[in-house]
């Protein structure tokens, strides 16, 4: 790859960082971040918000993290508990419809880290989880992510 073509995929992960961030912090709909975030077409394993995150450059609520995972409280909660769990390293994971089968591990990882969390919360009434995938799907940041919602009755359907 050229240099010339290492530093627009740098500038366009910058660019999607930044959309991203704008994103946090003027609380946009989900709806709309997540078409913002696939009109700025970059490479699956480009930098996200969530990389920030990871490496301690953005402030988060940590509520849980081990070698694989992260999970740490949504800035923009939909229900009294939500807290979103990531992988640690993306693997090329940007979606659940970019998964191949080497990634069985760390999705059950999420999974179950998902249950761990929901009991360290205090979740015994029950819990949602939720992938958000593609634009479709509302998925916002491509570092794919499980939200745990809890500490109210769901609706069914739900979107």
């Amino acid at each position: 790859m050229s240099e010339g073509s290492n530093r627009d995929i740098k500038e366009a992960g910058r660019s999607r960082v930044a959309v991203l961030s704008s994103h946090i912090v003027s609380m946009a709909s989900e709806k709309d971040a997540a078409l913002a975030a696939a009109a700025a077409p970059v490479p699956s394993d480009s930098p996200t918000i969530f990389d920030k995150i990871i490496n301690k450059e953005i402030p988060s609520n940590v509520v849980y993290e081990d070698d694989k995972v992260l999970a740490f409280r949504d800035i923009n909660p939909q229900a009294p508990t939500h807290i979103v769990i990531i992988p640690k390293v993306k693997d090329g994971l940007s979606g659940l419809s970019k998964s191949e089968e080497r990634h069985c591990e760390i999705l059950g990882r999420l999974m179950y880290t998902a249950k761990l969390v929901a009991k360290q919360e205090g979740l015994d009434d029950g819990f949602r989880i939720v992938i958000n995938d593609g634009p479709n799907g509302c998925q916002s940041v491509y570092h794919i992510h499980v939200h745990l919602l809890g500490g109210r009755q769901m609706n069914w359907p739900p979107g």
